[in-house]
């Protein structure tokens, strides 16, 4: 396959572009690099309505990070999921210092009402899933999600910015421009990826060698942004 009208090309970014779009359409996962000037991040994500206990179990062990699911902002308009930095009155709501990014998009944290605390592989996979399930209904609206879900919970829900990489370039972005390409659900989970030796974020460098090892597919987010903004 190849993406939107671009004919078949040798370039090593295309590539990589059409192999994560398809991997992204077979529910499989992508690894996307944000940039070296930005959070300098390597996160692994899946479409969220893919998502199993195995997957949850990969994103915790091979990523480390947070595990999150990121929806656009139609998506988190109809669920009624504020920007939680908008709504917390707390005095360490201030955002002014941080370097590469003055717009968190964290929002409200959740569970699925038929898991038991939520935390464990099953339960986190129920309430991705669904949240990737119903990202796509229409008609499912904040009340169908309170009957659904309960907050606060275990799976931290981003909101993305309105018109995505034309305004915000963090993975929350990426990730649903990537979903967008695709064609599937509008909803992304995934998970920094860590060194366990340092503790920091995993290199880029050790990113591509995971991508090869595990044959997954790695993507640059400059690529996304120019094929896909």
């Amino acid at each position: 396959m190849t993406v939107q009208g671009r004919g078949e090309s040798t370039d090593p970014d295309g590539d990589a572009l059409d192999r994560a779009v398809a991997a992204f359409r077979a529910g499989e996962p992508v690894l996307v690099h944000d940039a070296d000037d930005r959070e300098g991040e390597t996160d692994l994500l899946y479409p969220a309505s893919a998502v199993t206990p195995a997957a949850v179990a990969r994103l915790r062990n091979d990523g480390g990070g947070l595990v999150f699911v990121a929806l656009p902002d139609a998506v988190a308009e109809r669920f009624d999921l504020p920007f939680l930095h908008e709504v917390l009155d707390h005095p360490a709501n201030d955002h002014t210092d941080l370097g590469y990014d003055a717009h968190p998009s964290f929002s409200l944290t959740v569970n699925h009402r038929d898991g038991f605390t939520g935390v464990t592989d099953d339960d986190r996979a129920l309430t991705i899933r669904r949240l990737g399930e119903v990202s796509d209904e229409a008609g499912y609206g904040v009340e169908a999600f309170a009957e659904e879900f309960r907050t606060p919970g275990h799976v931290h829900l981003l909101r993305a910015a309105p018109d995505l990489l034309t305004e915000r370039r963090g993975h929350t972005e990426l990730g649903l421009a990537l979903a967008r390409e695709a064609a599937v659900s509008p909803a992304v989970a995934g998970c920094e990826m860590l060194d366990d030796g340092t503790g920091g974020a995993l290199s880029t460098a050790d990113a591509r060698a995971y991508a090869r090892e595990h044959d997954v597919p790695f993507v640059e987010g400059a690529t996304l942004v120019d094929a896909l903004r």
